[in-house]
């Protein structure tokens, strides 16, 4: 598969609408975090002083849902094993910092957690996180996941994706995913793409794609 990223539209799309308290103690946080329904749209993120809840938009979940459908495709045609997440809390009181991401899975270390719930304070991190950010975010999450210790870790920008593995507590940019060493950007590219005018096809084609 060869494609580019996904070109811009005319105008930056609206992907997430954000509010940010600063200032925060970690009783702050889990004082607004318990008083928040269980069930709800937004996302909360806190990296030890700030507060950011984020409200996805139509570009962040379109764009999401086609990444989580684009990783559960590996996973299933590469023979892998996997726990999804999700947007499960992450709170960490021992590095006094939480997370709600937009998806994370164990892969690499599914044994260790499958058929029951995590415990972030004790079970190792999920082993991939992926957060789409198409509009600004006051929240250093490259920061936040490094200290978290997750060895994999994807951000989506609405046109370019970027990933970053965990060398020595600090993330390191590269070109190829270390869990889908066989896979290139653009074939995420090349799937989002075809996947705008038919997302079933674009399925089909990832899968005829991998099985050659």
């Amino acid at each position: 598969m060869v494609a580019s990223p996904v070109k811009p539209k005319a105008y930056r799309p609206l992907g997430e609408q954000r509010v940010i308290f600063n200032g925060l103690s970690w009783a702050d946080y889990l004082k607004i975090f318990n008083a928040l329904p269980q069930r709800r749209n937004s996302r909360l993120t806190f990296d030890g002083t700030n507060l950011e809840i984020t409200m996805p938009l139509e570009d962040h979940e379109f764009a999401l849902r086609l990444i989580e459908r684009f990783i559960l495709i590996l996973v299933f045609e590469l023979g892998m094993k996997m726990k999804t997440m999700g947007s499960t809390t992450m709170n960490r009181e021992d590095l006094q910092k939480g997370s709600e991401p937009d998806c994370a899975y164990y892969i690499q270390n599914q044994p260790k957690v499958a058929g029951r719930n995590v415990d972030f304070e004790k079970d190792p991190p999920p082993d991939l996180v992926v957060e789409v950010d198409i509009t600004n975010t006051d929240i250093d999450k490259n920061q936040l996941y490094a200290a978290m210790g997750v060895p994999e870790f994807w951000r989506y920008n609405g046109e370019i994706l970027s990933i970053y593995q965990l060398v020595e507590e600090k993330y390191q940019e590269c070109e190829i995913s270390p869990t889908f060493p066989t896979i290139q950007k653009e074939d995420l590219y090349h799937f989002l793409a075809e996947a705008q005018q038919d997302e079933i096809q674009a399925e089909q084609n990832l899968r005829n794609f991998l099985r050659k």
